[in-house]
């Protein structure tokens, strides 16, 4: 008997299978508004008290965030004892990308293209980054039967309608050419033999939207750009992180000191504008939740630009993927892509119940995980965690033999590397630690209200989907957002005077630091992540 699962949940399979000719038969129903209320209000991390504190400096204090990005709010400067000689500039541009991911590659490309003299500086290679891990696909209003404004609608209600509704339109009208953009470029989206482009449903949508290759949209889509970046000859600047953004004495941004994370050493970065394009959050690990980030997604952009003085909205808002892999402990927080569960896969607990219904969005299935673990419907695997069972034999049994190795060979290889044959057995999933919800905050065009000639473009961004992101909607986000703010970023720079760089603010932060009676000990934006395991 093929068993590539310890004995006791081999015994759950059993009633995983047992149910499944019932289950294909009748589909989950979806739950009601209150109903997912209920279930978020319970289950979901972000009702979490415990995981919160109150920020007691800059423009949100009294406001709420979760206790580790707190925490990096209240730390001070690195360059607070350092001197930097601000007189010697090292590089001198006029728009500076902060982040090498989808963001800021799209933000330099057409920036570039506007004729600006552009610079993204990266703190590890260009490409690392979320983009490049991102699975699914990215969402479009671009068939018929279908249409942008069908497309907000569906973005609006995912997020709790708490988006800002000038964001959500400018990534749902502009969605259409962000694909021809993309594909024009090389994109290698899945078709049909006529050329058509396939798509497929998402959690939470009500047209079929989303353009994919295969599993690996992301990596595509970042291969792609990348390499137009590199083709374009724009200076990319690898392992050196941005530790403070510079000012003027007129207010407005201009620049960033500069650390390269290989010798230690600063330097001077002068520019007429900056896009900060640093992604997310995921491994400061929130509440102790595993994560499918990149290792560098540690919420430096927020803090950069919150002790700057840019405000933050949605701060206290973070998306768990409902399905990241949870066994085996090799591949834990994993993403597995909805992608799966929209080709047919179910969410089945330890007793075989399909217990909701697999395309609810992300915020609501993570929360109805987390509910059949804690009341005692999960599924244990070695180690003590538990999960629930994503039932992938159904893939096959609905779409035909091959479905899995052709729609989404990256989970299939994924899992095979470990003995464990999805097109047979059901895998084993909990949530992971996922997508930053909130972030600094925008206008329209991408730039802060606060901080003149300041944009933020991708996942460092707040506002544009409210407190709930759709699937699809992150890679369509940082396509959107980047380009628009580099166009913007080029337009501005010809206008911009700069006049004598500073630190200012961060000895004022410090001073606000002080007055509130804060002192974690620790220096912030953290860089890396801290695994290093400290033996008294």
């Amino acid at each position: 008997m093929y068993a590539p699962y310890p004995e006791n949940m081999m015994e759950s399979i059993k009633k995983v299978e047992a149910t499944r000719a019932e289950r294909m038969a009748t589909e989950p129903r979806r739950l009601s508004a209150d109903e997912k209320d209920a279930l978020l209000k319970k289950f979901h991390p972000d009702y979490n008290p415990d995981a919160f504190a109150e920020i007691k400096v800059g423009p949100n204090k009294g406001q709420k965030a979760p206790l580790e990005l707190t925490k990096m709010l209240h730390s001070e400067s690195r360059l607070l004892n350092e001197k930097i000689d601000l007189t010697k500039i090292d590089y001198d541009v006029d728009v500076l990308i902060i982040g090498g991911g989808g963001a800021g590659s799209s933000c330099a490309i057409e920036a570039h293209n506007a004729g600006a003299n552009v610079m993204i500086v990266t703190k590890l290679r260009i490409g690392d980054a979320n983009t490049m891990m991102a699975e699914g696909g990215i969402q479009a209003a671009d068939k018929e039967n279908d249409s942008p404004v069908q497309h907000y609608l569906d973005c609006f209600g995912g997020g709790h309608f708490a988006a800002k509704p000038e964001l959500v339109k400018r990534l749902v009208m502009e969605a259409p050419d962000a694909i021809k953009w993309l594909n024009d470029l090389g994109v290698e989206f899945d078709k049909s033999e006529d050329g058509t482009m396939v798509t497929t449903h998402g959690g939470g949508t009500s047209r079929k939207r989303m353009h994919a290759a295969k599993d690996y949209s992301g990596s595509e889509i970042m291969r792609t750009i990348r390499d137009e970046v590199l083709n374009l000859k724009i200076p990319v600047v690898e392992f050196t992180s941005a530790v403070e953004l510079l000012k003027d004495e007129k207010g407005q941004t201009a620049g960033a000191v500069l650390l390269n994370m290989e010798t230690g050493d600063y330097s001077v970065a002068r520019a007429k504008t900056v896009v900060i394009a640093t992604g997310g959050a995921g491994r400061m690990h929130y509440q102790g939740f595993p994560t499918s980030n990149h290792y560098g997604a540690t919420a430096d952009g927020l803090v950069l630009g919150y002790r700057a003085g840019a405000s933050l909205l949605y701060q206290d808002s973070i998306q768990y993927h409902p399905t990241g892999a949870i066994y085996p402990s090799q591949i834990l927080g994993a993403l597995v892509t909805e992608k799966v569960r929209s080709v047919g896969a179910q969410l089945v607990n330890a007793n075989g119940e399909a217990y909701i219904h697999p395309l609810e969005t992300r915020d609501v299935n993570a929360s109805g995980v987390i509910r059949e673990c804690e009341e005692g419907r999960g599924v244990e695997v070695p180690g003590g965690r538990k999960g629930v069972w994503l039932d992938t034999p159904m893939i096959e049994i609905l779409g035909g033999e091959g479905t899995i190795e052709k729609r989404i060979p990256a989970m299939f290889r994924m899992y095979m590397n470990y003995g464990i044959d999805m097109r047979k057995v059901p895998i084993v999933i909990y949530p992971t630690l996922h997508y930053q919800n909130g972030g600094l905050e925008i206008n329209g065009d991408g730039f802060t209200k606060e901080i003149p000639n300041l944009l933020v473009a991708g996942e460092a961004a707040g506002g544009i989907h409210g407190r709930n992101r759709l699937m699809g909607n992150s890679l369509l986000d940082v396509i959107v957002f980047g380009r628009n703010a580099g166009k913007k970023a080029a337009a501005k720079c010809k206008e911009v005077e700069l006049g004598t760089m500073n630190l200012d603010h961060i000895r004022k932060y410090e001073e606000e630091l002080k007055n509130a009676g804060v002192d974690t000990g620790d220096v912030s934006p953290m860089l890396l992540p801290k695994y290093a395991r400290h033996e008294r």
